[in-house]
């Protein structure tokens, strides 16, 4: 070591001696911490500021203090204590090795204090500290005294290639901070004063430190630090996920300080979170220590695409209304399902789960009478949170129609007199007459799909000559002969109840007077004068009322048809007559 290096590190021993102690006691009212430390290399720091190396004893002010004792190949230890007046702390912290061994390639960092710097003003510059790539007291890898001279006992600072951001400080000043650039197997030479670099060839480093060596080694006048660089990786389980999908999110580093990772920042060193991201993300980690930075990454693939379908079974469905009975009302079943969409909605039911199966009956929107002929359109809406969507639609038929209460043209029928006979029951229900009959069994049998449990009722009349019990027997067979017509006609016996009152409830002459002012077929002029005639014809009959309605028939005489003669006449129609017109 030559006389001026020596004159400076004297200096600056006298100026810490000096300064030190009133460094951190500003009040009047203080206290002391007497630090002891293994190893006695072991470095303190203050409450962040740098202090010095090995057995201390500081003078600070009444309060609590944070301490944080060093050493780069060790485990650092971090202690909060409290300083009362007047009162000396005693605190004895032992550091344990910890890292393992450091592979090369290496680069050398010699840092030299300079024949100019002001050893006063920074109370003793060779036990100012040395921080790489960060400027907290974690990133200490020694002090000055450590790196600077090559000569028989080797103080070296050995880093891995590249570019370092090296810090000296001391109590809270910062003596120079900047770039240095190293290459494998060179040396660099910095100077603190002025801040100049010089770069010499190294070779020792490739024929001593390129197997793994230990980080910390001291001697009697020597030291050697070996940094390690920073490692780390990021993995993603599993790697493509769909959208809302989770993924583990896990990542290591190795010798950092501080960890910072893309969209979570600050994060542990090593650990593992669960993400869940809405589109393809990258997370990187950027973990720094004092062998440098690295930024490790992994992406995570988000599937936005959504799947869906949606059918409807069957497409075309049958309607069938009579009034207000509907008769035949068929219905769709729709099936959907959904991949990788949170919201679902299916137009017109509304919000619906991710896959299901509802059946729908369909009913015409039209309100009159007519065919029907409608489509129904069903839309499935699926979306996430991703911004994948995607729309199906189905059309379902509706055919059939909306029918008015079917006429049941209700008409009295009306016999010859004394007919029918015993002899011919079948005879005497003229043409005439078994033609408003088959009118009325084809609307009956329509009207049975409106309502399956009506029936016609069927009451026979007879005129008043003859006896009593020729007349009850002459008005059943009219009935009979009615029934036996209308279930030839295709109406089940069952639907159809009779009854036969002979003689009785005769309508009288001014019920018959009124019924044919009001008729809208009018008689001949001979037979309208012929009132007796007339009346008569109008209680040889059969009443037909529908039930459950009650709604009657209309008691009017056909005046208007071809065979009405043969009915109205009084006298019995001769045998061949009715039968011309049965």
């Amino acid at each position: 070591m030559n006389l001026h290096r020596v004159g400076v590190l004297l200096l600056g021993l006298a100026a810490a001696v000096l300064f030190s102690p009133a460094i951190f006691a500003k009040d009047q009212v203080t206290g002391k911490i007497k630090i002891t430390v293994v190893p006695k290399q072991a470095y303190t720091f203050v409450d962040g500021k740098a202090i010095g190396h090995g057995d201390q004893t500081i003078k600070v002010d009444v309060g609590a203090h944070h301490l944080l004792i060093a050493n780069y190949g060790y485990k650092f230890v971090e202690q909060d204590v409290s300083v009362d007046s007047r009162q000396t702390v005693p605190v004895s912290i032992t550091l344990e090795p910890s890292g393992d061994p450091v592979p090369g390639p290496h680069g050398r960092i010699q840092i030299e204090i300079g024949s100019n710097l002001e050893a006063s003003k920074f109370h003793g510059p060779t036990e100012a500290a040395v921080l790489l790539n960060g400027k907290s007291p974690k990133y200490f890898v020694g002090h000055l005294d450590e790196f600077n001279h090559d000569i028989i006992w080797h103080q070296e600072l050995l880093v891995p290639p590249g570019t370092h951001q090296v810090t000296v400080t001391r109590y809270g000043h910062e003596l120079w901070s900047g770039p240095v650039t190293v290459a494998a197997d060179q040396r660099v030479i910095l100077t603190v004063a002025d801040g100049k670099q010089k770069i010499k060839p190294w070779t020792r480093g490739s024929e001593k430190f390129t197997p793994p060596t230990q980080r910390f080694k001291a001697g009697i006048a020597s030291a050697t630090v070996i940094v390690a660089p920073v490692s780390g990786s990021v993995t993603a389980t599993p790697a493509k996920i769909n959208c809302n999908q989770p993924t583990q999110l896990a990542w290591v580093s190795k010798d950092t300080v501080d960890a910072d990772m893309s969209g979570m920042s600050p994060v542990p060193t090593s650990g593992e979170r669960t993400v869940s991201p809405h589109q393809t993300t990258t997370y990187q980690l950027t973990a720094s220590g004092p062998g440098g930075t690295v930024t490790p990454s992994a992406t995570v693939e988000v599937n936005p695409v959504v799947e869906s379908s949606l059918t409807a079974s069957p497409m075309e469905i049958s309607y069938r209304r009579i009034g207000d009975k509907v008769l035949e009302q068929g219905s769709t079943t729709l099936n959907w399902t959904s991949s990788n969409a949170d919201t679902l909605s299916l137009d017109p039911l509304g919000t619906v789960a991710a896959s299901g199966s509802k059946s729908i009956p369909l009913v015409p929107t039209q309100t009159t009478n007519g065919p029907v002929d409608e489509e129904f359109k069903y839309t499935l809406s699926a979306s996430n949170a991703c911004g994948g969507t995607e729309t199906k639609t189905v059309a379902v038929r509706l055919k059939g129609s909306v029918e008015p209460i079917p006429a049941v043209p209700l008409q009295s029928v009306f016999f010859p007199t004394a007919y029918p006979t015993k002899q011919d029951p079948a005879l005497g229900l003229v043409r005439s007459q078994q033609e408003a009959l088959g009118t009325l069994a084809a609307g009956f049998k329509k009207y049975l799909e409106y309502d399956p449990d009506a029936k016609l009722t069927l009451s026979g009349y007879a005129d008043e000559r003859g006896g009593e019990k020729y007349n009850d027997t002459l008005s059943d067979r009219r009935v009979e002969r009615v029934k036996d017509f209308l279930v030839s006609q295709g109406i089940t016996p069952e639907k159809i109840e009779t009854s036969s009152y002979g003689e009785k409830n005769q309508l009288d002459k001014a019920a018959v007077a009124d019924l044919q002012s009001r008729n809208p077929n009018k008689p001949e002029e001979k037979r309208e004068k012929n009132k007796q005639a007339t009346w008569l014809a109008y209680n040889r009959r059969v009443d037909i009322v529908l039930v459950p309605t009650n709604a009657q028939s209309e008691r009017f005489y056909p005046n208007g048809a071809p065979d009405s003669l043969v009915i109205w006449q009084k006298p019995k129609p001769p045998l061949k007559t009715v039968e011309a017109n049965n």
